[in-house]
């Protein structure tokens, strides 16, 4: 079926001149298209045309855009959506003057959601990822990552990952599942390390991808968490067995895992908080992808990731929510957005780069989407506004009027005209 997105104000291409991801100073090119609508075929860009030639190509639907901005679908690329139960008290202890740290050690934090979970059913975990992907959608997300380690048993993961796999057939967006069972340990394996690596890289690992529940394979680096050592030996099988691998690293402190990211290639090292000059540095000169997470130090009034350093030394940054229970209850990509401007000291044009391009390459998906750009998937977000600086400048408030997935209107704001 061929369709046409016709009179938008503006067409944000974010074309990269075929790189599928932006560094450095190169963020900042968007590639705007002014007075032209979008030919699309079959899901695909076909083609570009000025508005004055719409007249003379016939297509079986045409969908008026003006007075919108049309952006690329916008790419949430780390969350951890897929969970149960509250952790609200936390949030009052932080307040009092807890640390997320030492909450975690007391038995909060992440075994706190994973008593949880352990304690729903699939029908339940289905039920309460159901909205919050509905939610992502309304704010121009066309694909998003979820994560499972909120179990972290054999039985739990499966489950969590098989929910989370539930909504690749069944919601109108991409969703990417991540296996991150090296989150914590688990209360069960506290003081046996070895036999709960033994579970992940001997049994989950091949079971997972043998099952076709994920392609992707997280770990946390850090000291309340997994060691560089133990990433290691989890990244080493999990890269023979054909996995794409992410990290999180330098959240709290420095342990050693970018070293482990660089040499197994990982696609992303995300959150960054604490990261030295020294890897600073040879990170942004890396093919690795920096996700940053303001929403997480906002959250535990947190060092923020240096964004324009990284930015400044070449690198390629991305953003997202980290949206979870415990350290970024924030399911809000625009207001994350925000953040980075007023925190992060990021540009409109470097924001908008951040969350479509950059997040896309982030989870290996840049070649099909990300950008706007014939021959890409036709995942676009519409923003009823005049300019891309008014989606930064309106904190708090949903400018997205369209979201739009592989040519089809998936969600229209009743509350936009």
């Amino acid at each position: 079926m061929k369709a046409i997105f016709k009179n938008p104000s503006q067409i944000i291409t974010v074309n990269s001149g075929g790189l599928n991801y932006k560094r450095g100073r190169e963020m900042s090119v968007l590639n705007p298209l002014i007075e032209h609508s979008v030919v699309v075929e079959n899901g695909i860009i076909k083609d570009f045309v000025p508005n004055s030639a719409i007249s003379k190509i016939s297509a079986e639907m045409t969908f008026d855009m003006k007075g919108t901005i049309m952006l690329p679908g916008l790419i949430e690329c780390h969350t951890h959506s897929a969970y149960a139960g509250s952790r609200s008290d936390e949030f009052l202890n932080r307040l009092k003057g807890a640390t997320y740290e030492e909450i975690a050690k007391a038995g909060g934090g992440i075994t706190s959601t994973m008593q949880s979970v352990r304690n729903s059913s699939f029908e339940e975990l289905v039920k309460l990822l159901k909205p919050r992907i509905a939610h992502f959608i309304s704010q121009g997300v066309t694909s998003l990552e979820i994560k499972s380690g909120y179990g972290l048993s054999y039985y739990d993961e499966i489950k969590l990952l098989q929910v989370i796999n539930h909504f690749k057939s069944a919601s109108r967006i991409e969703i990417i599942p991540t296996f991150l069972g090296a989150h914590t340990y688990p209360p069960e394996y506290k003081n046996d390390h070895k036999g709960y690596l033994n579970l992940i890289i001997n049994e989950l690992l091949p079971y997972l991808i043998k099952n076709k529940l994920t392609e992707h394979v997280d770990a946390f680096c850090e000291e309340t968490a997994f060691s560089s050592e133990e990433v290691d030996k989890i990244f080493a099988r999990a890269k023979k067995l054909g996995y794409k691998l992410r990290l999180h690293t330098d959240q709290f402190k420095d342990v050693g895992g970018l070293d482990v990211a660089i040499k197994h290639k990982v696609l992303s090292v995300d959150h960054l908080e604490v990261i030295s000059d020294e890897n600073l540095s040879k990170l942004a000169k890396s093919e690795i992808v920096s996700v940053l997470l303001p929403g997480v130090s906002f959250f535990l009034d947190h060092n923020y990731a240096p964004a324009r350093e990284l930015i400044d030394k070449n690198g390629i940054v991305a953003l997202s929510t980290d949206f979870n229970p415990g350290s970024s209850h924030i399911p809000n990509l625009q207001l994350i957005m925000q953040i980075a401007s007023l925190k992060m000291k990021m540009s409109c044009e470097e924001i908008i780069s951040a969350v479509t391009i950059n997040a896309a390459r982030a989870l290996g998906i840049s070649e099909m989407s990300g950008s706007i750009e014939i021959g890409k998937q036709a995942d676009f977000a519409a923003f009823k506004c005049e300019s891309i600086s008014e989606i930064i400048y309106n904190i708090g408030i949903n400018l997205n009027k369209y979201t739009i997935k592989k040519g089809e209107v998936i969600f229209n704001n009743p509350e936009i005209q």
